[in-house]
């Protein structure tokens, strides 16, 4: 069975930067879909960045040029770096794995707060 263990998250203030990991476990993380989902309370979980196996990047509109999505198939790992981070950016950041099938497996988040 797959599991995404995730690190990083924690208070930062507003302006300020964070890097997220989600390390995944399976024999073929190299031909999975990676992506990054955040929740806020009374919100709905929405894509906040996701990378194919090719490589190929995709983002929200609201974290487009301050967030980065990377991949590191050596280290089953992707990454989340946050850059000039606001309030509005805390939720709950949970990291997605879809394999060539379709089958989507979820980390178990991890909190980001940005105090202002």
């Amino acid at each position: 069975q797959v599991q995404l263990v995730e690190s990083g998250g924690g208070l930062v203030q507003a302006g300020g930067s964070l890097r997220l990991s989600c390390v995944a476990s399976g024999r073929a993380f190299s031909m999975t879909t990676m992506g990054w989902y955040r929740q806020a309370p009374g919100n709905q979980r929405e894509l906040v960045a996701e990378i194919t196996s090719g490589g190929s990047t995709n983002y929200g509109d609201s974290v487009k040029g301050r967030f980065a999505i990377s991949r590191d198939n050596a280290k089953n790992t992707v990454y989340l770096q946050m850059n000039s981070l606001a309030p509005e950016d805390t939720a709950v950041y949970y990291c997605r794995q879809r394999t060539l099938f379709s089958v989507n497996y979820w980390g178990q988040g991890t909190q980001v707060t940005v105090s202002s």
